[in-house]
């Protein structure tokens, strides 16, 4: 079926879980080698390549459940035969399963722990995407993600067991019906003991690391975090609990270093400032997902889930006396606006 008056059929296609935040320049790279990017870049200036009917620019960003137009003569060469996975060892299957928090008929919760990858990328061969088949407990379906974390951020990580559980998952973040929170320890202490962080994100040029970013007023995306102050050590560091409400790659690193505290241990942002002479700890980052509350994709009441951050976020809390104890404090929604 055509939508449109070109000669030929217009296609569409699905962006899946696992491309979330890609650029839509790099999906056409990714699927449409064969497409050179003078000619990607008049499909887009013509209003030929839309996502869910909007035009676009080659820069947007993508989300799980995004429908993308393509038009006539846009094909993807032959399919190249599967290569076999990798053969997972026994070490790695044990220590995917031990990650395991919660378990039922479509989710599969995951308390990733600081330092493993969520997926492949460069020099990068051990990662929790290449660890799923030790997942599957009695499903055909190859278990699949449905957002990430940093590296070196640790917590709750969700896994979808069925391609339509991966379907209604991506749908709530798309559609921002989850709620996240996340703990930091950071070196200084905010403006204001509550408030929002409205400043708009973008790559930034030149970075050797393609995931490098920054607050860009012209070109960013919007990007918009809630914070909370759950305790400080004078104006030395604090304990923070923050909610995203936007998904933008670093977003809760590179906003906290913005407001003048950085997250503890991310030198990538904060520089030598994020770290802390006396703090056992304080070249690993600080940053953990603690909490996810969202629909469940059965479509059966609310999936709500908690992870204790790792030993070394621990022993930091414990160094500075910081109190977690308060969990209704910690996990009470600010408004969407903040302040």
């Amino acid at each position: 079926m055509s939508d449109s008056p070109h000669r030929g059929h217009v296609q569409t296609r699905a962006v899946s879980a696992d491309e979330a935040g890609l650029r839509l320049d790099r999906w056409f790279q990714r699927h449409f080698p064969d497409l050179g990017h003078g000619a990607l870049q008049k499909l887009l200036r013509t209003g030929q390549v839309r996502i869910d009917g909007r035009r676009v620019e080659g820069k947007d960003r993508i989300e799980p459940g995004q429908t993308v137009r393509l038009p006539p003569g846009v094909t993807a060469p032959p399919p190249a035969r599967p290569r076999d996975r990798p053969r997972l060892s026994e070490r790695d299957a044990a220590e995917i399963r031990r990650l395991v928090v919660h378990c039922d008929a479509e989710v599969i919760a995951l308390d990733k722990p600081p330092g493993l990858a969520v997926q492949g990328g460069s020099g990068t061969e051990r990662h929790v995407d290449g660890m799923l088949d030790a997942l599957r407990f009695g499903y055909d379906e190859r278990p699949r993600l449905v957002h990430r974390l940093d590296k070196d951020t640790s917590g709750l990580l969700l896994v979808a067991r069925t391609g339509q559980a991966a379907k209604r998952l991506a749908e709530a973040f798309r559609d921002r019906e989850t709620e996240k929170l996340y703990w930091a320890v950071v070196v200084g202490v905010p403006p204001r003991a509550e408030g929002a962080i409205d400043l708009p994100l973008a790559k930034r040029p030149g970075a050797r690391d393609r995931e490098t970013m920054q607050v860009d007023h012209e070109a960013g995306q919007k990007a918009l975090t809630n914070f909370r102050e759950l305790d400080r050590a004078g104006k030395r560091a604090a304990l923070l609990a923050l909610w995203p409400r936007t998904g933008r790659t670093h977003q809760l690193r590179v906003h906290c270093a913005a407001i003048g505290c950085p997250i503890l241990g991310d030198r990538k942002y904060g520089g030598e400032e994020a770290l802390l002479a006396a703090v056992a700890d304080a070249r690993r980052l600080h940053l953990h997902a603690r909490r996810i509350a969202l629909p469940h994709p059965s479509g059966k009441g609310e999936l709500v889930l908690e992870a204790e951050p790792p030993p070394h976020f621990r022993r930091t809390v414990e160094a500075f006396g910081f109190s977690t104890g308060a969990s209704a404090k910690s996990s009470a929604k600010p408004s969407a606006s903040g302040d």
